[in-house]
């Protein structure tokens, strides 16, 4: 960002390697695990709040970690 402010061009990030891409993924899939587990110990009351129905929750949240 400074660079761009100075007039020149913006750093670009390295590419990320196979390593990385992997990492990446691995962290998403802990993500989704989570929260799905999350989603399906809200009770009426928080699910309502979001504007998500107990059908909609018990879908998401049976969903495979892998599945988006």
């Amino acid at each position: 960002m400074d660079d761009l402010l100075r007039g020149g061009k913006p750093r670009r990030e390295p590419a990320a390697g196979p390593f990385d891409r992997v990492l990446a993924t691995l962290r998403e899939w802990h993500r989704r695990a989570r929260t799905r587990r999350e989603l399906a110990g809200f009770d009426d009351y928080l699910l309502r709040d979001l504007g998500v129905s107990r059908s909609q929750a018990q879908f998401e949240s049976g969903k495979p970690f892998w599945r988006a």
